[in-house]
């Protein structure tokens, strides 16, 4: 509603009619806006905000609604507004929000990105000392578990055309860590991981799909608890850069979410008594650096 009302009243920061008047804004503050939209002024709808004090504190941050638009009051003082969208550089701006009054920066054109460089073509391997498998997970329904696994190894064949380009990532499942020796034990029992029997966790994955940016999905198996189901990594490229020694180095971010119940996780003794020790879903994050194999 709010978009579509500051696309036709917008107060440049003076006046206190139009929105004011329509929103309850305290005595000592005021109201900022702006409409994002892309080089084809069509609004960014996915785009994110920020709103910096003038000692670089977030004050305030969020969405846009489906215009594209954001409305936010403030008290009154000088700020710093960030724009970011996936795909799009960074927009930045600095404004003025004065007591009673209406700040609106107006319609905000996003700029294209131009996506980081691919990396060469090749076999590159995964470097453990600069990347991490870390999971989160609900405990007793209530507090967060976050773990990680410090054992695991992988391989990239990179493709000349990224989409054909295949991974296989292996992690040894007793290497779990979740900073309790007890419970670390009892995710290695048969109540759980079962590592006896399957001392490893392997993905591999031969689809690389471009989302546009810096984003790729990469799907394939994840084979886990002696099952297989298909896994679609969130993934975000960040770049060919180099080492401290001057290697060529290659990172990304990727996430995905798991369900126990798909691998026949079930906890039978907790379960068995009512007891559900673990959430059903659980949040993989992966920071993950790769060198050419040499």
């Amino acid at each position: 509603m709010f978009g579509r009302w500051l696309g036709n009243r917008t107060n440049r920061g003076g006046g206190a009619g139009g929105l004011l008047s329509a929103v309850p804004v305290p005595s000592s503050a005021g109201v900022l806006s702006c409409r994002v939209l892309d080089p084809v002024n069509e609004p960014v709808r996915h785009a994110e905000f920020a709103v910096s004090d003038a000692t670089g504190r977030k004050v305030v941050t969020g969405g846009m609604d489906p215009f594209g638009s954001f409305v936010t009051t403030v008290p009154a003082g000088d700020y710093r507004l960030a724009v970011s969208a996936e795909g799009f550089t960074p927009y930045r701006a600095n404004v003025t929000v004065g007591e009673s009054t209406h700040a609106s920066l107006g319609d905000v054109m996003l700029q294209v990105a131009h996506p980081p460089a691919l990396p060469d073509s090749g076999d590159w391997e995964i470097d453990p000392l600069h990347s991490s498998v870390g999971f989160t997970a609900r405990h007793i329904g209530l507090a967060r578990i976050h773990g990680r696994f410090n054992s695991f190894a992988g391989a990239i064949r990179m493709a000349d055309r990224m989409e054909n380009s295949a991974m296989h990532v292996v992690i040894d499942a007793a290497s779990i860590d979740t900073a309790v020796k007890m419970r670390d034990d009892h995710l290695r029992s048969r109540d759980f991981l079962d590592v006896e029997r399957f001392p490893t966790m392997e993905f591999y994955s031969d689809r690389f799909v471009h989302k546009g940016g810096s984003r790729w999905a990469v799907t394939g198996g994840l084979t886990l608890h002696g099952v297989t189901r298909t896994v679609t990594l969130d993934t975000e490229y960040l770049g060919v850069g180099r080492g401290l020694e001057g290697e060529t180095r290659v990172a990304c971010r990727a996430t995905t979410e798991l369900h126990r119940d798909d691998f026949t996780i079930t906890w039978q003794t907790m379960l068995a008594r009512g007891i559900a020790a673990v959430g059903p879903s659980i949040t993989i994050d992966l920071d993950i650096q790769v060198l050419p194999k040499g």
